[in-house]
Formats: structure tokens, sequence, C-alpha cells
């Protein structure tokens, strides 16, 4: 079984089981409902113990437990320009936006980048009158490029 293979698994079986992300996420502790989802999705390791709990609530085997853990293969979305409509939008956000962020991040802090790496993210629904708005907060620490 390959990680996109053991995925695919893990996205019928949260289907099959009627179990939304955060029900897969309450039953382990000291993660987010947003990295343990990355990490089912195949971008994140797991812990051994995060791994384990899931495995046990979903029924995954030893060999997919290990799998979890295992650092991925990052970034591997089957085409270079998303094709789903949702990640396109964010592929357009950045497209749009993009040197706005390097525009008002360099004026803030410098020469340097925000790191995927040092990061959090958080999504919430927010209630509007005029249709519910996805909000989403990402917090990357500030890594300057230096000098030599």
């Amino acid at each position: 079984m390959t990680r996109v293979e053991l995925t695919a698994k893990i996205r019928d079986l949260k289907i099959a089981k009627g179990l939304k992300w955060k029900d897969i996420t309450d039953k382990v502790e000291g993660l987010s409902k947003e990295y343990t989802t990355a990490a089912l999705m195949g971008q994140m390791p797991l812990p051994e113990p995060a791994a384990k709990a899931i495995g046990d609530l979903l029924g995954l085997n030893e060999f997919e437990v290990k799998l979890l853990q295992e650092v991925p293969y990052r970034g591997s979305l089957p085409t270079a320009v998303p094709t789903d409509p949702l990640i396109y939008r964010f592929y357009e956000l950045v497209s749009v936006y993009g040197t706005t962020f390097k525009a008002l991040i360099e004026e803030e802090f410098g020469d340097g980048i925000m790191s995927a790496i040092d990061f959090k993210m958080d999504l919430q629904r927010q209630p509007d009158p005029n249709g519910d708005r996805v909000s989403i907060t990402m917090s990357g620490k500030f890594l300057k490029y230096k000098m030599y």
C-alpha cells in the first residue's frame, strides 16, 4: 500500500463510519483538526500515539499505522495547477494577492519568508446574514534571509 492509497482508504472509512475530521481529531491529544486532517490527507506525519489512536478508530492494520508516521512527499497534488474548484480558489487567491502578501510582509518584517514548517492554521465558520464565510488564520514564523 502507498501513502496515496492509504489516504483514499482513510477517506472511504471516514465516509463509511459517518465521521467528520473533528470526530477523528477528538481521538488524539495535542494535535489540531487542521494538522490531523493534513496528516490524514497525506501531507504530514503523525506521532505514534496519534497514529495508533486513529488506526484503532478506523480499523487500520499495523503497516498502515506505521505509514501514517512516515514523513510524506508533500505538495503532491496530481497537477501543477489544481483542477479542484475549491483548491483552485487558493491558487487564484495567491495569483491575485501574492504580490500584495509579499509587499506587505516585506514592509512589516523585512527581506525573508513566512515559514510553512513553523506554522499554524485555524479554520472556522463565520456566520454572516448574507451567507456564512470561511475564516482561515495562517500563522507562520518569519524567517529573515541572512547575508553572508
